[in-house]
């Protein structure tokens, strides 16, 4: 072989001795042949493919570019020099003897390569990314073998004349031209074409160089340092990684997919029967065994049914194992290339303990060439190099890999959910289903981050192992046996852990339970002033959170100590068994640290392992849970037919549906002509299928046998309204082209115009989620408007006037569904309980029991006497009644409405749910503003005014978090004040531990390096004894030290973390609960319950980790930056630039990153919550036909989200490859100083050295990482800090007490008084006067908002006066304390709030009274027996606002409460709604009998309660108008009078109660 070459070149191919000198070469011909073929072998293999994009030629050229042409001219100057060379060659040749054949072919290929280059260049116009990295990497590779001949060349013409001048030009020509060749290939070339493109995704256009660095990222850095983003800002996805494409493919393989396993699975249940049928043949078995074995098998599935809640019956055995193919076969391409990746970032890995060992070596060698020190400095940076950009882009693959799956599974599910059959979608609630999206997907997106884990920490074990067996020999068991020892260790700590996890939280629901309850229930607490008690009651409960958290931590503190003894115990338990093994195993340099590098490559896959396959696990329940709802039925709408029947609407023809495929029948053989045009009534008592009817019209039923027609569009209105989290106008249009004049017809026709006058933006306000702002009769008109707007052929009604009251209802008919109406030509199919309608329609048909008793018109269903003229004898009474009740309730309906506001609805069932409730609240809030910044054409000025105003309220939490995000100077005070928290003492023992084990850390480490000097101490004599158990022992108890200190450290910070959890949380809590009421009014309670849950959560636990993490990471680079400063002290000057880049790219990251985190879970609620609404509008949206724009909207909101997270996965690869550039630069100087002062240094300081800059990487990543979450998380102190500032109501208690037994006669006297709700709104009342002697019975009445509530509330001082005073019994209340006012008086609430806890507790929570008297006050509140029948009596447990007893019961507890104070003067604000007579009956006699003598003030929203009081005060707009006693007033014909007679009212004889 070698023969032949030298014959093809005419020189020596190659000689061992050109390398053994200090001026090595290489031979002339080994570089004219191998260096040059290698980088042009490359290149003719992979190079052919770029050519392809010039076949298809459907695709346009893009335009000439000035790169392009510089690409090209430089390109053909290349080829010029290829042509020249061979000129030169045969020129030659006719000279003097032939020329070596090299001197032909080299050239001749070269031409051929740059004509390949020129084609190449031209056929990459056809592509959007013209840009080749084939060729980026051959212009790299030729790059680097062109430096050894150039060297040569360059030595050679130094130290002799040139002898052959023109072929030394031409070669620096040409290495020059393709040095320009390589930078300017570095640049993206960008067509004008594409420039629209690049701006919405640069990503697409971006040369290899831009793209394996995330060059191209860089602008959005910068973008984000200098402004927060906004989602605008954020660059589109590729096409590729849109939902629609990943969704297409995936759907396609998982079609496939699924039909296979369902093939298998009928193989499953034949081969089943098989065996069942036939027990005895081929079985072996005897009979009983196959008994068995049947017994068996019927138990399991009933087994399994009580795990999955009551499957239905026949889906016990479902299509398995399709769900990981089906993503396996979409995302194959993805697999692989990481997969390549990752293999060859292990095996570089490996590389570097092996290039540390040669550079040990080479210091520790007095004989060895400086060339070789500076080979192996050039081969670990390109290691280190090559390394993190295989790395880098495995990651990259990896986090998209896990964004599409998630991505692709949140798609399947919401299109499963739009497809569902009724009988699948009953086995999951929506929020299971919510779940499947949010956890599942997302156990799928953690799990496909790891994913290669699987293998490859397995493959770096053996790999590290059998190194270290190479050094080390068998001793290296001893190391591993410590790290598998470890491994059960911190399982069980992790498992003793978690305990006390769960049963933390077990107190956190308690106290969030209990926090919630306060919120709402404030106002109560405020006036019975009893603060103090339920603030105990939280501390105590906080108290043992403390407890618990501070047990967790000390484990942690534990588990950390493990830890970090580890790798010293490791390394300690090695050289210990490796150096004791034998006399003559002496530990030198290269060993110990090649070992201790290996060591730490093997920490990380030993760490991993069990973590992934506890994620593996889980990912096992998530496979099984969605393969089970993507594999459920679909709904079968077969029995619905379209065929067009002349002169029929809807023909039910023996129609039989029922829930169930085997259930019972719902609907029997119902039999129905229904003609166009007209308008039929469905009636029935409760249960007998009228619902059922509607749903087998639309087909959201089991079809057993029949089938219905219909012809034309539907339109549904579903008996509960379903409203969308969007605007008015979007529900009514709900998709439909905008036809103004319709729309305005429609709105009149619905009643909407006087509630569009009430809401604050009109049609464009914003409906909250589940039509959270609308009252039940504004959502079912909305609901009807919908389907009226939409002008569909058949209208099914589903009881759409249950909801609005009497008079609207009859409204709605005349101008929408009757005769007359807006619909009168329309085919109408109306379900109703309202008799009153029942003569204007066409056709009635009557259900009884899922069947049609009768049909017909209302005369002839009159005169059959039938199931009908019953039905009408039943209902036509109750609905006087109920007629006549609503008159009354009507006439003061306003006073609920001021109330609305601040009650936030919140569901009754855990605490999760009321944070996530107000959550969503807030994200449909957050939701808004960010469409509101520009993706929604806004149409005036007018409605973002008034969306401003009506979203200032709620923008509270957004503007703050802005504040807290933005200010350098905010966050280092937050810090501070975090310290001044935990304690300064605590902070600074903590600070002196870290430092302690740090110092120990770097003595370790020196004490090492020593000991390893000893092998060229003791070189050719015996090693002593006690020398070595010396080095034996140090170096442990050095261990042990660094180990020590850090126990200390982080036992101390524990309890000081505990310290600060408690100081902050007793903060908050004391003064939230001394704020204001207007507080509560403006500051929704999801914000507040947040402080108490989320931010208090993150002090207790992240805060502290966060904090100790950084610091270790902190002390970690420094002493590893002081090891090698140590050994070479020039490192010190190459640390001021590198740690300036390094602070750079740090602040830049740390601002983009958190933004783009926040845009992640902001853009990520909509889509739950966008689903949760689907699901549970299915029928409305099925009905209307609507479901691909359902489908297309969950894909942009997905894709909103989907581009955020993207963006944050490349941030953090924009940031990991500089800060690995930061770390290969530390680990090439340090090498690159140890080999410049090889002489004086000695082989185990190197070591130290270039093995500490080795892991030094990986501490720089993991400090960034904390220093962003730290300052993420830091946020909660800041957010907890502002409501410890909220300004507090007056002292509870003051100097001025008021006397013993005050007040005593019970006199209230008005002077003037003026009072407004807050500073910026009009005065409520408006300077009243007058004199309520004691023992005085005073009504107070007044329209809606009048100022009676005012009243109670100025009495209380829950409003400050504005001016005048009130004065009790001689004494301003405006200058003793709240309590002692509060504590006083009496109040009988509007609304019974009852807390959670014992009855006693409700009624007397401070313990005041004994025994006797409570049941007194029972007695007199007639609740005495009932509570004497309950088995626990007095200590009978009250449920989360009180929702086991009845509301009258609750008022009823209310009254007792007020009997046992027992206070000289009671007001009454009477209860609107909730109370029935008999309650309100008992009330008023109790308080006759009872406060007989004592001054009670009762306001009144039915005048009947206050005819027999002494005197009557009428308020009219915040003035007193009347106030006289009740004949009097109704004598005068004034305003009293007035209201007295809408009430029906004409003497006070007449009270009807």
């Amino acid at each position: 072989m070698s023969a032949a070459l030298e014959e093809f070149c005419g020189s020596i191919f190659w000689n061992a001795s050109y390398l053994t000198r200090p001026d090595a070469d290489l031979p002339v011909c080994f570089q004219q042949t191998v260096l040059v073929w290698v980088p042009l072998g490359f290149f003719w293999i992979l190079a052919p493919w770029q050519l392809l994009p010039m076949c298809k030629s459907r695709a346009k050229k893009s335009s000439v570019t000035k790169l392009y042409i510089i690409k090209q001219v430089l390109a053909t100057l290349l080829m010029l020099t290829a042509v020249a060379e061979l000129a030169l060659a045969f020129v030659e040749d006719t000279e003097q003897d032939p020329l070596p054949a090299v001197q032909y072919t080299n050239p001749s290929l070269y031409i051929a390569t740059w004509l390949l280059v020129l084609l190449i260049h031209d056929a990459r116009r056809f592509c959007l990314c013209r840009d080749s990295g084939i060729l980026f990497c051959f212009w790299t590779l030729s790059l680097l073998c062109g430096i050894l001949p150039f060297q040569s060349l360059l030595r050679r013409a130094l130290q002799a004349p040139i002898s052959d001048v023109p072929r030394f030009v031409l070669f620096f020509i040409s290495y020059g031209l393709q040095l320009l060749l390589f930078i300017v290939s570095g640049f993206s070339d960008i067509a004008p074409e594409t420039k629209e493109i690049t701006k919405k995704n640069p990503e697409v256009t971006a040369s290899f160089l831009s793209s394996i660095t995330f060059e191209w990222y860089t602008s959005m850095v910068f973008k984000g340092y200098r402004k927060p983003l906004e989602i605008e800002d954020i660059w589109e996805l590729k096409g590729e990684d849109k939902i629609q494409a990943i969704y297409t493919v995936w759907e396609k393989n998982m079609k496939t997919a699924v039909r296979k396993a369902q093939a298998e699975l009928e193989k499953r249940k034949h081969k089943k029967r098989h065996q069942k049928a036939d027990p005895d043949h081929g079985n072996n078995m005897s009979k009983a065994q196959s008994q068995d074995i049947l017994v068996l098998e019927e138990k399991q599935p009933k087994r399994k049914k009580k795990g999955d809640k009551g499957d239905s019956g026949p889906r016990k055995d479902l299509p398995r194992g399709w769900l990981v193919k089906t993503l396996c076969k979409t995302f194959w391409q993805n697999l692989l290339l990481s997969v390549a990746f990752k293999l060859v970032h292990d095996g570089l890995v490996f590389v570097s303990p092996q290039l540390l060992k040669l550079l040990i070596a080479f210091v520790s060698d007095e004989e060895s060439f400086a060339w070789q020190g500076y080979l192996y400095t050039i081969l670990l940076f390109l290691t280190a190099l090559i390394q993190s950009l295989c790395l880098q882009q495995y990651f990259s693959l990896c986090f998209q890999l896990g964004i599409k799956v998630r991505a692709s599974l949140i798609a399947a599910i919401y299109k499963k959910a739009l497809t569902m059959s009724s009988a699948t979608r009953k086995e999951s609630t929506v929020g299971e289903t919510v779940n499947l999206m949010s956890a599942d997907a997302q156990r799928f997106m953690d799990m496909a981050n790891f994913i290669h884990q699987l293998w490859s920490s397995p493959l770096q074990i053996i790999l590290s192992i059998v190194f270290l067996w190479g050094e080390l020999g068998p001793s290296v068991l001893a190391g591993i046996a410590v790290m598998v020892l470890l491994i059960p260790l911190n399982a069980f700590l992790v498992a003793k852990s978690k305990t006390i996890q769960v049963r933390n939280m077990k107190n956190k629901d308690e106290r969030m339970k209990i926090m919630s309850e306060i919120l709402n229930g404030i106002k109560i607490l405020k006036l019975f002033a009893w603060e103090p008690s339920f603030e105990k009651r939280v501390n105590e409960i906080r108290a043992r959170e403390l407890k618990n958290l501070v047990n967790f931590s000390y484990l942690q503190s534990i588990s950390i100590f493990v830890f970090t003894c580890a790798p010293f115990l490791v390394s300690l338990a090695s050289f210990a068994v490796y150096v004791l093994v034998d006399e003559n195993n002496i530990l030198d340099a290269q060993k110990a640290f090649t070992a201790i590098s290996l060591f730490n490559v093997l920490r990380f896959p030993m760490a991993m392992l069990p973590l992934v396959l506890s994620s593996l696990v889980q990912t096992n329940v998530s496979t099984v849970r969605l393969e089970r709802y993507l594999g459920g039925e679909d709904l079968d709408s077969s029995a619905i037919h379209h065929n067009p029947i002349a002169g029929s609407a809807v023909l039910f023809s023996e129609a039989t549906f029922a829930w169930e495929q085997d259930g019972n029948a719902a609907i029997r053989d119902v039999t129905l002509d229904i003609a166009p045009g007209s308008l039929v009534a469905v009636v029935g008592a409760v249960g007998s299928g009228k619902s059922s009817l509607v749903s087998a019209m639309l087909g959201e039923m089991e079809n057993i046998k029949g089938h219905i027609n219909i012809q034309g569009s539907l339109a549904y209105v579903p008996q509960q309204a379903w409203i969308q989290n969007a605007t008015l106008k979007d529900n009514i249009l709900f998709g439909s082209e905008l036809d103004e004049a319709r729309y305005q017809q429609v709105i009149k026709a619905c009643a909407l115009l006087p509630d569009l006058e009430l809401l604050p933006a009109g049609d464009q306000t914003e409906i909250g989620e589940k039509g959270i702002n609308l009252s039940g009769g504004q959502k079912q008109r909305v609901s009807l408007a919908r389907a009226v707007y939409s002008n569909a052929d058949i209208y099914v009604l589903d009881d759409p006037l249950s909801a609005v009251d009497a008079h609207v209802g009859k409204y709605l008919f005349k101008h929408v569904l009757g005769p007359k109406g807006l619909l009168q030509k329309k085919t109408r199919i109306l379900v109703t309980h309202s008799i009153s309608f029942l003569p204007q329609v066409d056709n009635i048909v009557v259900l009884v029991a899922g069947a049609v008793s009768e049909h017909g018109s209302y005369s002839t269903l009159l005169a059959n006497r039938g199931a009908f003229a019953q039905f009408l004898n039943l209902y036509g009474r109750q609905e006087e009644d109920a007629s006549d009740k609503n008159t009354t309730a009507a006439a003061l309906p306003g006073d609920e409405e001021q109330d609305d506001e601040d009650i936030e609805p919140i569901v009754e069932e855990s605490l999760d749910d009321v944070v996530t409730m107000t959550l969503k609240r807030e994200a449909s809030i957050r939701q808004r503003e960010f469409k509101g910044a520009g993706s929604l054409p806004i149409s005036t000025n007018s409605w973002k005014k008034a969306q401003e105003e009506s979203h200032k309220k709620l923008k509270g939490q957004q503007l703050i978090e802005k504040e807290a995000v933005e200010t350098g100077k905010v966050k280092f005070s937050m810090y501070l004040r975090y310290l001044h928290a935990v304690g300064l003492w605590y902070s600074f023992w903590v600070a002196v531990g870290y430092v302690g084990q740090y110092a120990a850390f770097v003595g370790t480490n020196l004490w090492l390096s020593a000991w390893t000097n000893d092998a060229e101490r003791y070189l050719n004599q015996t090693y002593p004894v006690e020398q070595r158990d010396l080095r034996i022992g140090v170096f442990g108890a050095l261990g042990l030290l660094q180990a020590l200190f850090l126990l200390f450290a982080t036992l101390l910070s524990a309890r000081g973390a505990m310290q600060a959890s408690r100081v902050m949380h007793q903060q908050l809590l004391s003064n939230i609960l001394r704020v204001p009421m207007s507080f509560f009014d403006t500051t929704p309670t999801g914000r507040i319950v947040n402080r108490f849950a989320k931010d208090i959560f993150t002090i207790d636990e992240t805060i502290p980790m966060s904090f100790r993490s950084w610091l270790s990471c902190f002390m970690a680079i420094i002493s590893t930056l002081l090891m090698i400063s140590l050994a070479t002290p020039f490192f010190a000057l190459i640390i001021i630039p590198l740690s300036i880049f390094y602070y750079f790219v740090l602040r830049f990251y740390v601002s983009t990153s958190r933004q783009l985190r926040r845009l992640d879970s902001v853009t990520r609620s909509p889509i739950y919550s966008h689903f949760g609404e689907t699901v549970s509008g299915l029928s409305v949206i099925r009905a209307y036909g609507h479901q691909q724009r359902f489908l297309k909207q969950n894909e942009s909101t997905m894709d909103i989200n989907q581009k955020s997270v993207h963006s944050w996965v490349v941030s953090n690869r924009w940031l990991a490859i500089r800060l690995e550039f930061v770390g290969s630069l530390v680990v090439v100087f340090s090498a690159l100083l140890a080999v410049i002062s090889k002489g004086t240094l000695e082989g185990g300081i190197v070591g130290l050295s270039v093995s500490s800059a080795l892991n030094v990487t990986q501490t720089l990543n993991w400090l960034v990482r904390m220093s962003s979450e730290l300052e993420t998380n830091i946020v909660a102190v800041e957010r907890v800090h502002e409501y410890t500032k909220v300004k507090n109501e007056a002292p509870w208690v003051t100097e001025k007490r008021p006397p013993r037994g005050w007040p005593s006669k019970g006199e209230i006297q008005f002077v003037d008084y003026k009072v407004r709700y807050r500073p910026e709104l009009e005065l409520v009342l408006q300077g009243i006067s007058c004199n309520i002697a004691g023992t005085e019975k005073v009504g107070v009445v007044g329209r809606t908002g009048a100022g009676k509530s005012s009243l109670t509330n100025c009495l209380f001082r829950v409003l400050e006066a504005a001016g005048g005073s009130i004065i009790i019994d001689d004494v301003d209340i405006a200058t003793i304390g709240l309590h002692d006012l509060r504590q006083n008086l009496t109040i009988i609430p509007q609304d019974p709030v009852l807390f959670t806890g014992t009855l006693r507790m409700n009624l007397d929570p401070f313990d005041q009274y004994t025994d006797e008297e409570v049941w007194k006050a029972l007695e007199l509140a007639h609740l005495k027996t009932y509570v004497q029948d309950l088995p626990e009596g007095l200590l009978h447990l009250v449920s989360e606002g009180g929702e086991n007893l009845s509301v009258g019961q609750r008022q009823l507890v209310c009254l007792a409460r007020a009997v046992l104070r027992k206070a000289k003067i009671l007001i009454l604000d009477e209860a609107t709604a909730a109370v029935d007579l008999e309650t309100d009956n008992l009330i008023q006699t109790t308080i006759r009998s009872k406060f007989a003598d004592c001054t009670v003030l009762t306001i009144a929203h039915r005048l009947h309660t206050i005819m027999d009081s002494n005197r009557v005060m009428v308020l009219q707009a915040g003035r007193i108008v009347e106030y006289d006693s009740p004949e009097e007033l109704l004598k005068k014909q004034g305003t009293f009078s007035a209201m007295a007679k809408d009430a029906g009212i004409v003497n006070t004889e007449t009270t009807m109660l």
